[in-house]
């Protein structure tokens, strides 16, 4: 088995000391920031993925947990990422569903959520929590039921800017199987936040939307646009044609 260890060091041996500068600058590492005190050793995204894909599936749940609580950002993101990959492994195959896979879907998923505020960058939280908690929401439990999506009301109200990021992120998956329903109903809660990142995240989130069910999304900005934040709406809208954003924008003033 592949250790926690290993792969630190594996990555810590790709090192880029002027690649880590520029992604410091670039996730905000900055006192007061929201990335503040985060640490890079300057991997690019497909070099911590090469390493994620030579360990797949060889890496324990413990060993996971370590590098989740690591200091260094891509160590962090190949334990998220290790993670998607465990859920992959669990889906069910194109004939059949099984027990031991549902079981162990509701492990990851449970193990994910205890660790969710580890994903405290808003890349290792939109790379994770789709592919994550967003399958776990669309296949059945070990139980027989699916899973309650009530999780994602209570990550959206979390005291958390991580959290709630993946409660609003998450249903991304569920709009690709056209459930748009838990978007919509999620958004408004995140409409009166305080921080970019959650408006950029619910624009987002209602764009994808709109690619689904354009009517859905115009009903949204019907009931919203006036008072929703301007980065919200200009990211919900941005699949529009000119003229059409020019209307929602000035509803917007």
């Amino acid at each position: 088995m592949t250790t926690a260890e290993d792969i630190i060091a594996t990555i810590e041996s790709m090192r880029d000391e002027r690649q880590a500068a520029n992604l410091m600058r670039f996730f905000k590492t900055g006192r007061g920031e929201y990335g503040e005190g985060d640490r890079f050793f300057g991997l690019k995204v497909p070099q911590t993925r090469a390493v994620v894909k030579e360990a797949r599936r060889d890496v324990a749940l413990p060993e996971i947990e370590k590098l989740l609580y690591s200091q260094w950002h891509e160590v962090r993101l190949a334990g998220f990422l290790l993670l998607v990959e465990e859920m992959k492994a669990a889906l069910p195959s194109k004939r059949r569903d099984s027990d031991a896979r549902a079981r162990r879907r509701d492990e990851i998923a449970e193990f994910y959520l205890r660790h969710a505020r580890q994903a405290n960058n808003w890349d290792l939280v939109d790379m994770s929590c789709p592919k994550i908690l967003g399958e776990w929401l669309i296949h059945r439990s070990a139980n027989g039921s699916m899973p309650d999506r009530a999780i994602l009301d209570r990550l959206v109200g979390s005291d958390n800017l991580w959290e709630q990021r993946i409660g609003i992120v998450t249903t991304w998956r569920l709009i690709r199987e056209g459930q748009t329903g838990d978007t919509l109903r999620l958004a408004p809660k995140l409409l009166s936040h305080s921080h970019d990142l959650i408006h950029k995240a619910t624009g987002w989130m209602l764009r994808e939307v709109g690619k689904k069910d354009m009517e859905a999304l115009d009903d949204f900005l019907e009931r919203y646009c006036t008072t929703m934040p301007r980065t919200a709406l200009r990211y919900a809208i941005e699949k529009k044609d000119e003229a059409e954003r020019q209307y929602w924008l000035r509803q917007n003033r």
